[in-house]
C-alpha cells in the first residue's frame, strides 16, 4: 500500500505527480490516436491486408492486454515509480524500432514490444495517481488525468493525419522518444516511491496463458475470413485459444500470487464495473479503429481531414473531465456510469448516419460531439469506482485487471468486427474474390463506386453494433455501479 506520508503530500508536488502521469500515459494516447488515422496510408506504403492491418493494433492490445495485470503487480511488489519509468523507456525503444520497421512484420513486431512497455506503465501511472491522493480526491484527480490525456490525444489525429498526407508516418513513433525523456524527469525530480509491502511473486505462467489463449483467439478470428471457419487451423486457434484461457483461469484459482486474483470480483461493484468497461471499450475501440477508413475511402476525406473529425471528442473531454469527476464524486458513479455509456451509444449511432461524400458538419460532428459527452461522464468515474472497490493495498492489480478488460475488449472488438465487416462486405459486393477487393478499397488501390458502397454498408454495421453494446454498458453501470456513499 502507499506509505502514509504519500498522501500527505503538498498540493504543488500532487501537481506534478500528476504532470509526471499525463505525461507518461500521453506517449499511449498520442500515439494511438495518431496511428489510427495513418493506417491506411500504411497499408498502403507496406502493402498490407486487412488481416495484417488489423494486426498492427492487435499486436499491441494482445501484450497490453495480457501483461498489463504482471505490470499492475509488478508496481505494487517492486515500487510504482520504479515499473512506472521502466515501461516508458521501453515504450520509447519500441518506439525507435517501429519508425525503423522496413516491413509489415516488423511493424507488428515493434507494435508488439510497445504493448508491453505500456503494460507497465499505464497501470503504473494510475497507481501512482491512487497513492498520491487520498479517496476523496481520485475522482478529480483521475478526470484531470482523463481529461489531460484528451488534451494530449487532440493532436495525436491532427499530427498523425498530416504526417500521413504530407511527410511520412514514421514520424508518429519519433514523437514519442523527447515525450519520454521529459517523463522521466519530471518523475524522478517529484514522485515518490510507493508499494504494497505484502506483494508478492509474480504470476508468470498466468501471463502466459492468458497471452497465449488471446493470441490464438485473435489469429484465428482474423484469419477466419481468409482460410474459412472449416480450417484445421482455425478450428485449432479456437479451440487451443479456449483451452488455454480456461487453464488461465483455473491457474488464477490456484496460485498463491496471481496477477488477477478471482476474488476481487467477488465484489459487485467490481465484477459490474469491468464488465462495462468490457463493453463501453469494445464499442469505442472498434469504431475508432475502423472509422477513419469510413472518412478517407467512402467520405473522400484527406488523413489530416480524417484526424480532424476526432476534434470534437477531445476537446470535449479536455474540456469537461475534471468536472465529470467531481459530479461522481458529489453525486456518486452511478448516474455517470448510466447516463454516459448510453449517450456514447446515441453518438455512435450517429456515425452511422451520414451518406457517402459528407462532409464534417453534415457528417460526424455530432456523433462525436454525443460520444465524447458520454465517454466524459464515464472514464474518470469508471476508473475511480474499480480503485475503490477494492483494499487500498491493491490498486496496483486493480487497475491492472481494469485496464486489462479494456485492452481486451479493444482487441476482440477489432477481431470480431472485422468478420462483421467482412461478411456484410462480401454480401453487399456479390463479387467473386470479395475479400480481395475489401483490402483495396481499404489501402485505396481500388475505389470502384460498387466496392465503396459495399464498404459503407459494412462499416453502418459495424458501428450499430459498437453503438447497441455501448448501451447495454449504461445499464450494467446503473445496475452495478456504486451510489453515493
Amino acid at each position: 500500500m502507499a506509505s502514509p506520508a504519500t498522501h500527505d503530500l503538498s498540493k504543488a508536488r500532487k501537481r506534478w505527480v500528476l504532470a509526471a502521469t499525463v505525461l507518461g500515459s500521453s506517449l499511449t494516447f498520442i500515439d494511438g490516436s495518431a496511428l489510427g488515422v495513418a493506417l491506411p496510408s500504411i497499408q498502403r506504403e507496406l502493402g498490407a491486408g486487412p488481416a495484417a492491418v488489423q494486426w498492427v493494433s492487435n499486436a499491441y492490445l494482445l501484450t497490453l492486454g495480457a501483461l498489463v495485470l504482471i505490470g499492475g503487480a509488478a508496481g505494487d511488489r517492486f515500487g510504482r515509480r520504479l515499473v512506472f519509468l521502466i515501461g516508458v523507456a521501453l515504450f520509447a525503444l519500441a518506439s525507435i524500432a517501429c519508425a525503423l520497421s522496413p516491413t509489415v512484420q516488423l511493424l507488428i513486431a515493434g507494435r508488439a514490444v510497445q504493448g508491453v512497455g505500456a503494460a507497465l506503465l499505464t497501470p503504473g501511472a494510475l497507481a501512482v495517481i491512487g497513492a498520491a491522493f487520498p479517496p476523496e480526491e481520485r475522482g478529480k484527480a483521475f478526470g484531470t488525468w482523463a481529461g489531460a490525456g484528451a488534451l494530449f490525444g487532440m493532436i495525436g489525429p491532427l499530427v498523425g493525419g498530416w504526417l500521413a498526407d504530407a511527410a511520412d508516418w514514421r514520424f508518429i513513433f519519433w514523437i514519442n522518444v523527447p515525450l519520454a525523456i521529459l517523463t522521466a524527469a519530471v518523475t524522478l525530480a517529484a514522485t515518490p516511491e510507493s508499494r504494497d509491502p505484502e506483494a508478492k511473486g509474480l504470476d508468470w505462467l498466468g501471463a502466459l496463458l492468458a497471452m497465449s489463449g488471446l493470441a490464438a483467439v485473435t489469429w484465428a478470428l482474423t484469419a477466419a475470413p481468409d482460410l474459412g471457419w472449416g480450417d484445421p487451423f482455425i478450428l485449432a486457434g479456437l479451440i487451443g485459444g479456449a483451452v488455454l484461457l480456461a487453464g488461465f483461469l483455473v491457474a488464477e484459482a490456484r496460485e498463491r500470487h496471481p496477477m488477477m486474483p478471482l476474488a476481487l470480483f467477488k465484489s459487485p461493484v467490481f465484477s459490474g464495473v469491468n464488465l462495462l468497461t468490457l463493453l463501453l471499450y469494445f464499442a469505442l475501440g472498434g469504431a475508432m479503429f475502423f472509422l477513419p477508413f469510413d472518412l478517407i475511402r467512402v467520405h473522400g476525406w484527406s488523413a489530416t481531414q480524417a484526424g480532424a473529425a476526432m476534434l470534437p471528442f477531445a476537446a470535449v473531454m479536455g474540456l469537461f473531465s475534471g468536472a465529470a469527476g467531481k459530479l461522481a464524486d458529489r453525486f456518486g458513479a452511478r448516474l455517470s456510469l448510466g447516463v454516459g455509456p448510453i449517450l456514447a451509444g446515441i453518438g455512435l449511432a450517429l456515425l452511422a448516419v451520414p451518406a457517402p461524400g459528407a462532409g464534417y458538419v453534415d457528417g460526424p460532428l455530432a456523433g462525436m460531439t454525443v460520444l465524447a459527452i458520454g465517454m466524459t461522464l464515464a472514464v474518470g468515474p469508471l476508473t475511480a469506482a474499480v480503485m475503490g472497490a477494492v483494499e487500498p493495498g491493491h490498486t496496483g492489480v486493480a487497475s491492472g485487471v481494469n485496464n486489462a478488460v479494456a485492452r481486451v475488449a479493444g482487441l476482440l472488438a477489432i477481431a470480431l468486427l472485422g468478420l462483421i465487416l467482412s461478411a456484410v462486405f462480401v454480401a453487399q459486393a456479390d463479387v467473386p474474390d470479395a475479400r480481395a477487393l475489401l483490402g483495396q478499397v481499404m489501402s485505396g488501390a481500388d475505389l470502384d463506386k460498387g466496392g465503396v458502397t459495399a464498404f459503407h454498408s459494412a462499416f453502418r454495421a459495424v458501428i450499430l453494433t459498437c453503438a447497441g453494446l455501448a448501451v447495454l454498458a449504461g445499464v450494467v453501470g446503473g445496475l452495478t455501479a456504486p451510489k453515493r456513499a
